[in-house]
């Protein structure tokens, strides 16, 4: 029995302080302000790279201003809290969660040289989990390769996070983890007993029509619908409007994939976005940064901050589907924020808005991790979250 605590409470802060253990301090004590007293099951705290060398002293920090249960986290670029975005500059954000009814499990994972290739360890059982937090040396942990494997060997699995890579270089990030400061691998947590909604909002906008892929190798497609894919392409391309041709001269195209066939229809969230990474004019074939498979649906979609912009908002209230918010992670691209929109804060603003501000908190990744179609991918240019419901 919890008597102190009767539902989810969950607080988040954020301190610009340049010494790293009172910025961690400081924004503990903003995340544990929401909770009134209620004892924390799980934080996480998030430093920009300024604040690498005190990465310690930080965990310390947060730890004695919590006590937390569990606590995970990272080193990476930039931080998000509440309704800001820290892209550079010194800088920590603490989320802290009261979660009565959950059942949490945090691990460490490291990459093995074997004689049969590069292999995982200590992932643990994620049966039945509500939530698998993931959160990745980039240098060190091979990410695509891991998610590409799991989503052989398992069904659905609700996994978020991203890639912490502190200032860009190796040697220049930390994980952490119940107390431990780590420099390889990545560290995680599953989540059990609490429900939980995972969006990935891939900012793009569909053109043209749904095509299934007639012939294809690997990543080269070649047909689609019948016809060679290029013409395919430069027949939907001829639909543009004129704002989409801007933003197709601006992003790009890309391929949307669909990952889950059992529809009747696709909408926003159903398709993996990949870029499009060759084009033979011979044979009108398209090579595609994902492998592709005959029978897969196809669309081409273009991204701007415009069609980013009404992707979030839709992807996030699509997911409370009138619910409410106890708290937010929120995992997005080091290529959106002022990378992509005109002003400041824009991810963190439009979750505030729709979900809550006061409990939010994350990072700017180097590639995000999250489900589409029920399995987890490692994706760019996307703001990846996980929201934990009141009820």
């Amino acid at each position: 029995m919890r008597p102190e605590t009767l539902t989810r409470r969950v607080g988040a802060g954020l301190s610009v302080s340049p010494e790293a253990a009172e910025a961690a301090g400081e924004a503990a004590r903003e995340a544990a302000a929401a909770l009134g007293g209620a004892p924390v099951d799980l934080a996480f705290l998030f430093l920009s790279a300024d604040h690498f060398a005190g990465a310690e002293v930080a965990l310390e920090a947060v730890e004695e201003e919590l006590a937390p249960a569990h606590v995970l986290g990272c080193v990476a670029e930039g931080v998000v809290a509440r309704d800001r975005e820290l892209e550079d500059g010194p800088a920590a954000a603490v989320w802290a969660a009261s979660l009565p009814d959950a059942v949490i499990e945090t691990f460490e994972s490291v990459a093995l040289d074997t004689d049969e290739g590069i292999a995982v360890t200590g992932i643990p059982n994620l049966d039945d989990a509500d939530l698998v937090t993931l959160l990745v040396d980039p240098f060190t942990y091979p990410a695509a390769g891991f998610l590409s494997k799991l989503n052989e060997e398992e069904g659905a699995v609700p996994l978020v996070g991203g890639l912490a890579a502190g200032d860009g270089e190796p040697d220049t990030q930390a994980l952490f983890r119940d107390g431990e400061v780590l420099y390889e691998g990545a560290v995680g947590a599953v989540i059990r007993g609490v429900p939980v909604r995972t969006v990935v909002s891939q900012g793009c906008e569909p053109v043209g029509r749904d095509s299934v892929i007639t012939n294809a190798e690997d990543n080269v497609v070649f047909e689609l619908a019948g016809e060679r894919a290029l013409e395919r392409l430069k027949g939907d391309l001829g639909t543009l409007t004129p704002e989409q041709e801007r933003s197709a001269a601006r992003g790009g195209v890309l391929a949307g994939l669909v990952i889950d066939e059992n529809r009747a229809d696709y909408r926003r969230g159903d398709y993996l976005m990949r870029g499009l990474v060759g084009v033979d004019e011979e044979t009108g074939a398209l090579a595609v940064g994902e492998a592709v498979r005959i029978g897969q649906t196809l669309r081409f979609h273009v991204r701007d901050a415009t069609s980013a912009d009404a992707d979030l908002r839709e992807n996030l209230s699509a997911a409370l589907n009138g619910e409410r918010a106890a708290g937010t992670l929120l995992f997005t691209c080091n290529g959106r924020g002022t990378n992509l929109f005109s002003s400041p804060d824009h991810d963190a603003r439009v979750a505030a808005e729709l979900l809550g501000g006061d409990s939010l908190a994350g990072f700017f990744c180097a590639g995000e991790i999250g489900p589409v179609g029920g399995k987890p991918f490692l994706h760019g240019f996307t703001a990846t979250a996980a929201i934990f419901l009141e009820s």
